[in-house]
């Protein structure tokens, strides 16, 4: 039937697509509603071709667990740790980097759940356990007075680590549907990003209201929801059973699994992208707690208030969205190595209009600091996320068939050790340049060196192939290696009703 479809589809008389093409021009009203319904029927595609239950199950897990509950995090956490632990901006990017530890460690869940089955099953077990660990952390942050920093920072990792949990158990169906469906790759991706932007929207337009109403901790309060959703998809998850599993040979297993990661990862093909990754983004120096800081303490800065800051971040993730969309109508097909160049060159660009901030020119040219704020914040978030795009396909194409939940994971551990590199460094930097909670006399000189070490991966872009992206990148003999020693047994995952789940 899907031959039959496409064959039409081919075959349509050039004369029809003018005659619909006039049609839309002579009939506003028409053109309006296919416009309005081009993302619906974009998801009825997605569904039709990959199953609606792995639509939904993307959209709550990217668009309500890492989305809209990052947005409130990040708010609430900056200010839980400005206000409630008074730590100075340096230590604090530190301790933020420190949070995302769990995010590194992705390949061990991915091996976990991949290799360990628990009560029969590889996914739903995790799903609820990786929801139960928010819940807990997320109330012990938010019920407890006077909490210790180590405390504080060993709940918000245990948070963090749930959310990446619920990450790899997502990825692995990705990652799986990217195999056999080569050619929606980027429609996965950007269904994807599309979840995790406007969810990320939602939390950011709120998060500045409901820390200003409830504080940072009743805001920890409320992360409860997204964490309790997570516990809900795993209750929901319908999978095939394993059955008679050996435990006694898990070891063999993770062993087995290892080893076909060395081997791929040896894959010159593989490991010259993962090294870019890495280049691009531990060379990326990450300020943001130093900017935090001046944009609501510094005497001379803009002192904006809670809501403010909510809404400059909402402003971002609708950048970030509108990255998204442009990668997805005008960018998905075009190399990946001509992609990153500009991305990253405009990536650094864009990193010296928090410069014009700083010095303050912004208001010698008359435009106010929120308004100068909100455009640079649109601007870098867009810019971000045309660059994060890429190597979200990428890393999906370099997944080897039978351990793709795992391989993925550890390529994106790769990639989130960028960040925790770019994190420290940039923690490092404010230190050496005395930027503290009251003084910011150098800070402009932190952005100049974070602006100028954007532009060198450029050099580096030789490392990324210039394949079609609509093709696969592995060898044929790589994507189709069965599994080693049964690592895995080939499973049907969907998410199924509350009346089929008792089936």
């Amino acid at each position: 039937m899907m031959e039959e479809q496409e064959e039409t589809t081919e075959t349509k008389p050039l004369h029809q697509d003018a005659s619909d093409s006039h049609v839309r021009r002579n009939n506003p009203k028409k053109g309006f509603l296919e416009t309005v319904l081009k993302p619906i029927k974009w998801l009825k595609m997605l569904s039709e071709e990959l199953h609606w239950s792995f639509v939904l199950g993307v959209v709550i897990v990217y668009g309500i667990s890492q989305g809209f509950g990052v947005g409130l995090s990040r708010v609430s956490t900056q200010y839980y740790m400005k206000d409630e632990q008074k730590v100075q901006p340096s230590k604090a990017q530190v301790l933020i980097g420190v949070i995302h530890l769990p995010w590194i460690v992705k390949p061990l869940w991915g091996l976990l759940t991949d290799v360990v089955p628990i009560l029969g099953y590889r996914r739903r077990p995790y799903f609820v356990f990786a929801g139960v660990l928010g819940v807990i952390s997320m109330l012990i942050l938010s019920l407890h007075q006077n909490l210790h920093l180590g405390f504080a920072l060993l709940s918000l990792v245990a948070g963090s680590a749930g959310i990446a949990i619920a990450d790899v158990a997502i990825d692995a169906c990705v990652t799986q549907h990217t195999i056999s469906h080569p050619s929606l790759a980027g429609d996965m991706q950007s269904l994807c990003g599309l979840s995790s932007s406007i969810g990320a929207l939602l939390g950011f337009s709120l998060s500045g209201f409901f820390v200003h109403l409830a504080g940072a901790k009743g805001v920890f309060g409320l992360l409860i929801v997204p964490a309790s959703l997570v516990v809900l998809v795993g209750i929901l998850l319908r999978e095939s059973s394993v059955r008679n599993f050996a435990y006694g040979r898990v070891k063999e297993k993770f062993l087995d699994a290892s080893k076909v990661m060395w081997t791929t990862l040896k894959c010159r093909d593989v490991w010259r992208p993962c090294l870019y990754m890495y280049l691009s983004l531990a060379l990326g120096l990450h300020i943001h707690e130093g900017m935090f800081y001046w944009y609501t303490d510094a005497k001379d800065g803009p002192s904006f208030s809670q809501e403010i800051v909510g809404s400059i971040f909402s402003v971002g993730a609708v950048g970030s969205l509108f990255g998204v969309l442009l990668y997805q109508n005008f960018l998905k097909n075009h190399p990946f190595r001509d992609i990153l160049f500009w991305a990253q060159l405009l990536y650094g660009i864009s990193g010296l209009l928090d410069l014009v901030l700083v010095l303050r020119i912004n208001l010698k040219l008359g435009m106010s600091d929120y308004f100068f704020v909100v455009i640079d914040e649109a601007v870098s978030r867009m810019i971000g996320r045309i660059k994060w795009m890429p190597f979200l396909v990428l890393s999906s194409k370099l997944c080897p068939s039978g351990i793709e939940g795992t391989f993925f994971a550890l390529i994106m551990s790769i990639d989130h050790i960028g960040l925790l590199s770019s994190a420290w460094s940039g923690g490092l930097v404010l230190h050496m340049l005395n930027v503290t909670r009251t003084q910011f006399d150098n800070l402009w000189i932190s952005i100049i060196i974070r602006s100028l070490l954007r532009l060198i991966p450029i050099g580096f872009l030789f490392l990324i192939p210039r394949s079609d992206p609509n093709l696969s990148i592995l060898p044929s003999e790589t994507l189709r290696r069965k599994r080693v020693n049964d690592v895995l047994e080939p499973e049907n995952i969907e998410m199924a009703t509350l009346v089929l789940a008792s089936d």
